[in-house]
């Protein structure tokens, strides 16, 4: 008889969580998480999908990155998978008929959103043939990027024009863009952990009759590296991490050729009477010294020898003070882009218009439209309060009874929730034929069939 195979192989866990350390469900709810869609799936065009999988990236970790959309999903589909999945950023990409390419915003789930038109865009393929020296894809997208705002409120003397954007509305954009990312605690967050930068840079326009709130987008990775050291002695340290580690043991490729060398100063030193000594001062490529910074080491280290331990302390006593200066680099991973605001809406793509650029309203057609929108409120709640009867009576009639649960308002709620088209465009179109409905006293009709059942 054949003898029962036993399981010798288990599933591992996930690696990328916290290790020995239980993550609290508050914790996870706090943590901003993002969709980008690419609205209209495949209609937008192979540049504008490239741009979302390029912008899905620089949202990792906390983003849908290997998010699926078809031509059938709408934006309800979206918004109701937001809340059991805690997605509290929506970012739409589409593409309209003339070409231009659009970006929004929206927080879930009830807004606001704010529309941008893309003028310009990079994809990370184009940045990265533009750089000498690219920087290739690691551990940078393990934590969340750094987000650095520029200019984004703008001093009270330049408010007084009529044009400008009001100063609520820009402290509004500044919130959705700071609750992008979870925050970050000087005191707390591990100085390893801060791999990336997304630099958000607001154009200030020097015309007092432009109105316009461009932002230009970058995205960079932060590297470091020792500083006072001349190339040669880097390129030895560098070559003795490489041979230490137990990953590349046994490997000579990280050792620089010395074969045709007498003795070791003539690497050291290079050219003729040490003509070629190159230091951070006499090296062109180098970083400014203004980038310098010290950085005190605060990472746990391997246990290590008797010997090896005296040998390192030996190190620390002759150097004098444990401190290392390093200097910081920013290398560009990519996409730019140049968004321009075009409108700020109340709701998540269908609501009160609080902002446009191109229409300006005088204070009492705000007021009139204050007024409309609070009228619609309450026929809507009319109409909630309708439907919530006309169940109630059917369930009366059948003998089922009322439900009497806590569940039913919600499902009132969903049975109420508005249809969005893919495009989101549905809202302005609505809002047009509501009102001509209005004019023409057809909802006072609408609102006795749904009373008649």
């Amino acid at each position: 008889m054949a003898r029962r195979k036993s399981k010798k192989q288990t599933h591992l866990g996930a690696s990328n969580g916290p290790k020995n350390q239980a993550t609290s469900a508050n914790a996870i709810s706090r943590t901003p998480k993002s969709m980008v869609i690419r609205v209209g799936a495949g209609e937008v065009g192979p540049s504008v999908s490239q741009l979302v999988k390029d912008v899905r990236s620089m949202m990792e970790p906390d983003t849908a990155s290997r998010l699926k959309e078809r031509k059938a999903n709408k934006l309800k589909d979206y918004l109701t998978m937001s809340g059991p999945l805690g997605v509290t950023h929506l970012m739409l990409f589409s593409r309209s008929d003339s070409g231009n390419t659009n970006m929004r915003l929206a927080i879930t789930p009830r807004g606001p959103t704010l529309h941008f038109h893309i003028e310009k865009y990079s994809l990370c393929k184009d940045v990265r043939k533009a750089l000498k020296h690219p920087k290739a894809g690691g551990k940078e997208y393990v934590a969340p990027p750094l987000l650095v705002m520029n200019n984004f409120t703008t001093p009270q003397s330049d408010t007084d024009a009529e044009n400008r954007i009001p100063k609520h509305l820009e402290s509004l954009t500044t919130t959705v863009f700071q609750s992008l990312f979870p925050p970050i605690s000087p005191q707390t967050t591990p100085l390893t952990s801060i791999r990336r930068v997304m630099l958000l840079n607001r154009e200030i326009s020097q015309d007092e009759d432009d109105g316009s709130y461009v932002l230009n987008l970058r995205h960079y990775a932060i590297t470091t590296k020792a500083t006072g050291l001349s190339k040669p002695l880097r390129r030895l340290n560098a070559a003795e991490k490489l041979l230490n580690s137990q990953q590349v043991k046994g490997k000579k490729g990280g050792l620089p050729n010395l074969g045709k060398m007498d003795d070791i100063a003539d690497y050291m030193v290079g050219g003729v009477d040490g003509s070629g000594y190159m230091t951070d001062a006499t090296s062109g490529s180098e970083a400014d010294t203004d980038a310098e910074v010290e950085v005190v080491e605060t990472r746990a280290k391997k246990l290590m020898t008797r010997q090896r331990k005296d040998r390192e302390e030996g190190k620390v006593k002759n150097s004098g003070n444990s401190v290392e200066k390093r200097a910081v680099k920013l290398v560009e991973l990519g996409p730019r882009m140049r968004l321009r605001m075009t409108k700020v809406e109340d709701g998540v793509c269908n609501g009160k218009i609080m902002w446009h650029e191109y229409i300006h309203k005088t204070k009492e057609e705000i007021k009139e439209l204050d007024k409309k929108w609070e009228k619609k409120r309450q026929e809507k709640e009319a109409r909630k309060r309708i439907q919530k009867e006309n169940v109630e009576k059917k369930r009366q009639a059948k003998g089922l009874g009322s439900k009497g649960k806590e569940g039913e308002d919600d499902d009132d709620d969903e049975m109420d929730v508005d249809e969005w088209d893919s495009e989101g465009l549905e809202g302005d179109a609505e809002m047009e034929l509501n009102e001509e409905m209005d004019e023409r006293g057809e909802w006072e009709d609408a609102e006795e069939e749904i009373a008649a059942g």
